[in-house]
């Protein structure tokens, strides 16, 4: 089991040996997390007994389905947002029936993803932390190594595993929600027909925008997976433990989503 050693500043340290302490326990952190994430994929074969795929089935159905009715208000405000703000602008030069180019590239390539992996951080990385937490600070976990059984492998892999599948897919679908919201949008404020809108939308939108945008989705999963099972596994102090890790989880998903977004699209575009 990968636990947190309590880290304590040396008495009269400098600011500047604090910064550095602070870096190297951060990247100490990230190496424990990289850590967990290889041996939960390492144990993905074990997935194929049955009582690995009933919990495995189950962690989809809380990581997807419970999801959808978020990740489905949010997409569809998110694409009629866009297509207003960039609708506007193109209302200037006559070429607002432009716009559902506009909105699909967006969605597909970059927010479709974002706002994905966004709400799965905030809805399933939290309840993922906070459960894990409980367990660890109960003493569940260590009650489960001694009793032979691999806490990443019971409790960590079936996660990943389905957020790894259900992430993707709740990306694609947000996009259609998001290009559907814009719609809207077209037909009833800037005049752009539902064929036209729909013309545009497939014109542009190549498949290299569709890959991309499936690849920043799976990386996010496992990002958000990986971070809050690492966070909950490593709580202590009780309750308030729990609190902290369930926090840090989120808010390390958020930037984590952040950063690699960017170098992605980087190295392709």
């Amino acid at each position: 089991m990968i636990t947190r050693e309590p880290f304590e500043y040396p008495e009269n340290a400098s600011r500047r040996e604090r910064l550095y302490l602070a870096a190297r326990e951060g990247l100490a952190e990230l190496g424990r997390a990289v850590l967990l994430g290889s041996r939960a994929l390492c144990a993905l074969p074990g997935l194929r007994r049955p009582r690995a795929q009933a919990e495995f089935m189950r962690q989809m159905y809380v990581c997807g389905i419970e999801s959808l009715p978020v990740i489905t208000v949010v997409a569809l405000f998110t694409g009629m947002i866009l297509a207003l703000q960039i609708g506007i602008e193109l209302q200037r030069y006559n070429q607002e029936f432009r716009i559902g180019s506009a909105v699909m590239v967006s969605m597909l390539r970059e927010m479709g993803p974002f706002i994905t992996g966004q709400i799965l951080a905030a809805c399933v990385g939290s309840a993922m932390a906070a459960q894990l937490g409980t367990m660890t600070v109960n003493d569940e976990i260590a009650a489960l190594e001694m009793m032979s059984i691999n806490p990443v492998r019971f409790l960590v892999t079936p996660r990943l595993a389905a957020m790894m599948i259900m992430t993707p897919i709740l990306s694609f679908y947000t996009c259609m929600m998001g290009s559907l919201g814009g719609s809207v949008i077209g037909m009833t404020q800037l005049n752009v027909p539902w064929s036209q809108y729909l013309g545009a939308a497939l014109e542009f939108a190549r498949v290299k925008e569709l890959l991309v945008g499936l690849l920043k989705a799976l990386l996010y999963g496992m990002i958000v997976t990986t971070v809050a099972c690492h966070e909950g596994l490593t709580a202590t102090q009780g309750a308030e433990g729990v609190g902290s890790a369930t926090r840090r989880s989120v808010v390390i998903s958020f930037l984590l989503i952040l950063i690699v977004g960017y170098f992605v699209t980087r190295i392709f575009y």
